[in-house]
């Protein structure tokens, strides 16, 4: 999925209360396993001025690339931070990695060819989805329009639920983003 709809998402199933302490935790952790591609992109396209074909057909598969998107997306790893954030009764820890793992939960359906290892570092299998949340070749036109809906729907439970500027700005800005970055890839890639 794409990242503003893992935020959206994330907060109809973890951040229903209206309040910062519990909002702020499961956007970060909606975020946070998307974050290392940020890096990427930002390093491939803005630093080192890479054509946008090869950064999707050579650069993204570079290990340390994957390496580095990986841990951010590694089971194991978060389940570590969920437990010693659920023993130290922090419920801060414990929104920000059950979040994540939400993330994870909905990427994992959605990714072929391009499937994070969530067992890293511990193992390097992937599982290759046959449906991809972005590739044609996968359903990905099918895939694009469920989301978009799932989001709409989402965004409006979850807007008209929120009574305080934090809730509903949070889902105004993320409804920004998601808009904004359609417009990015009509741009660019299209």
């Amino acid at each position: 999925m794409n990242t503003p709809a893992h935020v959206v998402l994330n907060l109809l199933c973890l951040g229903r209360r209206d309040e910062g302490p519990f909002i702020a935790p499961v956007i970060l952790g909606a975020i946070l396993p998307d974050a290392p591609m940020f890096v990427f992109y930002f390093v491939e396209k803005v630093l080192r001025n890479t054509p946008e074909s090869i950064i999707w057909s050579k650069s993204y598969f570079e290990p340390h690339w994957q390496n580095f998107i990986d841990l951010f997306n590694s089971v194991p790893l978060i389940l570590v931070g969920l437990l010693v954030s659920l023993w130290g009764r922090s419920p801060f820890g414990t929104l920000l990695f059950a979040s994540m793992l939400l993330h994870i939960a909905g990427d994992l359906p959605l990714h072929n060819d391009d499937a994070h290892r969530h067992f890293f570092p511990f193992s390097d299998w992937r599982f290759h989805s046959p449906v991809s949340y972005w590739n044609p070749r996968y359903y990905g036109n099918l895939v694009s329009v469920i989301e978009i809906s799932a989001v709409m729907i989402s965004s409006f439970l979850l807007f008209n639920g929120y009574e305080t500027w934090l809730g509903r700005g949070a889902i105004a800005t993320t409804g920004l983003l998601y808009l904004a970055y359609f417009g990015y890839i009509f741009a660019v890639w299209m």
